[in-house]
């Protein structure tokens, strides 16, 4: 198992791989292996250095633990990476060893290392966003004529169709997802400086292998290093953290859709999902609870990493040592919403006969506004707002009107909203 216990309801297995201790470590190898070959390749370091330190440069063997104390006590894990990367090299080739980070800082070990991360992150999400999507592209077309109540501020509105709140939700993650992407394009780029931003220790071939080291690991190269500007991660953060808030709307409208008083549909059961430790009868909205949880962590994550962009000269005093977590949290938030929703909306049952009867007992009050429009034009519009209110106050009814009985005739443009809604997926 690569996911903690302590973070079991917070993270999601593929992704708790990518961030495993070996997957983090690997990165950062893939950052130095990469560096030493561009780094030869433009005639910078030896050849044969450069093989020596990309076969060291596999996670395999590395005393993680020993890692992970020393990156504490030297404020960056890029510091301790390079000693043991140095000492297995020099184990082979003692003069291969005084090349390994030839040029480079410790910030552009540590975030190249989280870009590729992301990348792998990116990929992961995707095919869950794609699996919701498909789920709730059929629900919309499977319900297009299913006539169900809206609700306003909790309380019953007009008729809406539940395909419509079902492609609302497809479009918002589609909107969200389309943020998303555009934010990964931006900040997946290589971060390659040295010391001060300038890769002043390689001298004239500084940018050279820049490019190579880019072309190596399949990055662009921004236009300059970015070690103190931290705007594409957040806006990368930013979009991610919107897109779990989607989800986690979607996840409270079918939670308070599962409520027993109400019961117009049921996420999927199954062994190990929805159960009550205590009441054997109970159904719980178990994933759509975890996406909840998900989208109420991400406000405080991003906040303090938008917190952290606040960062000093070239290069920050606790800011940029603030991220990882941040990162990895929101990023898992993603995931397990995402995950969540995705086994919801696949295994959706709704219940039509429910929706109909829900309706139904509100013996026509939320034709309320219907029969206000029909007495207006003989009764003028406030008596005739006054003479449904007093009707629905001692009958419990609108008027008797003709025409209000039927949900299906009051939908107004349900239907071509839904579609519409829909068009941008197809």
């Amino acid at each position: 198992m690569f996911t903690r216990l302590v973070e079991s309801l917070a993270a999601t297995e593929p992704l708790s791989r990518v961030f495993s201790d070996h997957s983090v470590l690997q990165a950062m190898l893939d950052f130095e292996a990469a560096l030493a070959r561009a780094e030869a390749k433009c005639g910078i370091i030896p050849g044969a250095a450069a093989e020596k330190i990309a076969e060291a440069a596999r996670a395999e063997g590395f005393d993680l633990d020993g890692l992970t104390r020393l990156s504490l006590r030297a404020g960056t894990p890029a510091i301790p990476l390079v000693g043991m990367l140095s000492a297995r090299v020099r184990a082979a080739d003692p003069d291969a060893a005084g090349f390994v980070h030839w040029g480079a800082t410790s910030q552009d070990v540590v975030d190249t290392a989280l870009v590729l991360l992301l990348r792998q992150c990116r990929g992961i999400l995707a095919r869950d966003h794609e699996r919701v999507l498909a789920a709730l592209r059929r629900l919309s077309d499977e319900h297009a004529d299913t006539v169900m109540l809206a609700r306003t501020l909790l309380q019953p509105a007009p008729p809406v169709t539940f395909g419509l709140k079902a492609a609302g939700w497809l479009a918002g993650l589609r909107r969200g997802w389309e943020r998303v992407c555009s934010r990964f394009d931006e900040a997946l780029c290589l971060q390659f400086g040295g010391a001060s931003g300038t890769l002043a220790a390689l001298g004239d071939r500084g940018l050279d292998a820049g490019e190579v080291l880019a072309s190596l690991l399949g990055l662009p190269l921004p236009d300059a290093p970015w070690h103190a500007y931290r705007d594409r991660l957040a806006a990368l953060m930013a979009a991610l953290s919107i897109y779990t808030a989607t989800l986690g709307k979607m996840a409270l409208d079918i939670a308070l859709l599962m409520q027993f008083e109400v019961a117009e549909a049921a996420e999927p059961g199954g062994e190990g999902r929805g159960g009550s430790s205590a009441m054997p009868h109970k159904r719980n909205p178990t994933a759509c609870v975890l996406a909840l949880s998900a989208a109420r962590r991400v406000p405080g994550l991003l906040a303090d990493f938008v917190g952290a962009m606040v960062q000093e000269h070239e290069r920050a005093a606790g800011g940029w040592q603030a991220e990882w977590p941040l990162a990895h949290g929101i990023v898992q938030s993603a995931g397990v919403a995402l995950e969540s929703m995705a086994e919801v909306a696949e295994g959706l049952t709704v219940d039509r006969e429910r929706m109909r009867s829900n309706l139904d007992a509100t013996r026509g009050a939320i034709f309320a506004e219907k029969a206000v429009m029909m007495l207006a034009p003989r009764l003028g519009k406030e008596a005739a707002r006054k003479a449904v209110e007093d009707a629905i106050r001692e009958t419990g009814a609108p008027p008797g009107l003709p025409g209000l009985d039927k949900p299906e005739d009051y939908l107004g443009c349900a239907e071509t909203f839904r579609r519409r809604l829909l068009e941008g997926d197809r």
